[in-house]
């Protein structure tokens, strides 16, 4: 297990060694007054989250810890180039998917994962999107194992969750914590909501006016991401709208307003595909805009993430994806994938059933942490359970080796202790360049001994300070 803090030899690494000599002189009763504080100022602000089907839903707060995780310059180098690579590979790949498919004449994809994926959509063959650019916000999984490796843990190209938590975590920590901030060079996440608003602005289509006019699409205020929804649409000065708030006239969607109709260019959705337009997708849906697709077809408006980018971003299309990335850009994967089976393949299953009390077991669709298995921590029940399940639909699950994810420093109940933790950095595409704003979400598993960071399983948040040059 790599600690962050004191690598595998046990000496405290560089970007650590003022946060090391802070926590020294610090006392533990001001930082733990620290932490409640931090967590008063998330409940006066109201950052919370839901969780379907708990009746507390409303209520409940993603912990914070209030000491950070470093990463250096050097590594965050790394860390962009290979971002970069992979997001780029992934735009090349729903394109070809879409459109001439090359990937799947030579075999490298197979045809059944593409066609047979509840989440291929059919309408989008031969659609066009501005500057071939389909995912415009990714969020890209990250997990550490050593000093000099970083894994993809997933890819998340649909509609990505928990950038305003950077940032909030970001605001908190600069009021709690001035003086620890002295001590370091920290590379600004503030910017984020400018650049987001710069890559929407880039993809307007040809038809939009020389400042188009973008809008935020929420599901509405029962969603479990409602508050990340509304506090996007505020940094960003555009106009929050739910699919009631928008209309389609001639193939161009116009937004309500006090003064009568306003055209709208770019819509940057945080509905899902299925609930885009009811005359497409889910006639049932109450959320989208009837006539979306239409005007999305027609090209006068711009969605992001464009309409069918979850072919990218399943646990099996995966386990391809360094075959993806040589495939269109002729290179080596700049980040490693975590080693994975395809449970769909004979062999690959047969292998996992043999040792599947040493494996994860995942569903290709699931999320959140749900609907896996970590073996070495399972009882007999739930892994006889687990190979019913994998003799009855292999296609439907991946298996991967327990990593050992990389630990940091967090403030628990019984002090300074390691805990588990992963990273999502978000990575912006627009006509002109890629965006990172350096840093990202870092989850972590606040339980002791846990792996698993969700929020939705009692998983908390760190700031993430990469370090200036």
């Amino acid at each position: 297990m790599f600690d962050e803090m004191r690598g595998s030899e046990g000496a405290v690494r560089p970007a650590y060694a003022e946060l090391s000599r802070w926590l020294g002189e610090i006392p533990p009763d001001v930082l733990d007054f620290r932490r409640r504080e931090a967590e008063l100022f998330f409940r006066r602000i109201g950052i919370t989250f839901a969780v379907y089907g708990e009746p507390e839903a409303q209520e409940r707060l993603i912990p914070f810890d209030v000491i950070p995780r470093i990463i250096s310059a050097t590594e965050w180098q790394i860390l962009q180039r290979g971002l970069e690579q992979r997001v780029k590979a992934i735009n090349a790949y729903i394109k070809d998917v879409y459109g001439r498919r090359e990937i799947l004449k030579a075999g490298i994809v197979p045809e059944d994962l593409v066609f047979q994926n509840p989440v291929f959509r059919p309408e989008m063959n031969g659609q066009k999107v501005p500057h071939d650019i389909y995912v415009h916000v990714a969020g890209i999984d990250i997990i550490r194992v050593d000093a000099e490796n970083f894994y993809v843990l997933e890819d998340n190209a649909r509609t990505p969750s928990g950038v305003s938590y950077m940032l909030e975590n970001r605001e908190i920590m600069l009021r709690l914590f001035p003086e620890l901030f002295s001590r370091y060079r920290v590379a600004p996440v503030e910017n984020y909501p400018d650049e987001l608003l710069a890559t929407l602005k880039s993809i307007a289509p040809p038809s939009a006016s020389a400042e188009p006019t973008v809008v935020l699409l929420t599901p509405g205020v029962y969603n479990s991401a409602y508050y990340e929804h509304s506090f996007l649409a505020d940094k960003l000065g555009v106009e929050l709208v739910e699919g009631r708030d928008l209309a389609v006239k001639d193939d161009i969607v116009y937004m309500r307003t006090t003064e009568g109709l306003k055209r709208v260019d770019v819509i940057y959705r945080r509905i899902d595909d299925d609930f885009l337009d009811p005359l497409v997708f889910r006639p049932d849906s109450a959320l989208g805009v009837p006539g979306l697709m239409s005007a999305y077809q027609a090209g006068s408006v711009t969605l992001a993430n464009a309409v069918g980018t979850g072919i990218a971003d399943d646990k099996a299309v995966y386990s391809y994806m360094p075959d993806i990335v040589k495939f269109y850009l002729g290179e080596e994967p700049l980040l490693k994938n975590v080693p994975t089976w395809r449970c769909r393949e004979s062999e690959h299953l047969a292998y996992v059933l043999d040792n599947i009390e040493d494996l994860v077991v995942k569903e290709v669709h699931g999320s959140g942490g749900y609907g896996m298995l970590i073996g070495p921590r399972a009882d007999k029940v739930a892994i006889a359970a687990f190979r019913a399940k994998l003799k009855s639909d292999p296609r439907n699950f991946i298996a991967q080796p327990m990593l050992a994810l990389s630990t940091c420093p967090t403030c628990v109940e019984e002090g300074i202790a390691p805990r588990h933790v992963d990273l999502r950095p978000f990575v912006l595409s627009g006509r002109d360049r890629v965006r990172i704003v350096p840093g990202g979400l870092t989850r972590v598993a606040l339980k002791r001994g846990s792996l698993v960071v969700n929020s939705s399983q009692g998983g908390g948040t760190k700031d993430t300070w990469v370090l200036d040059e």
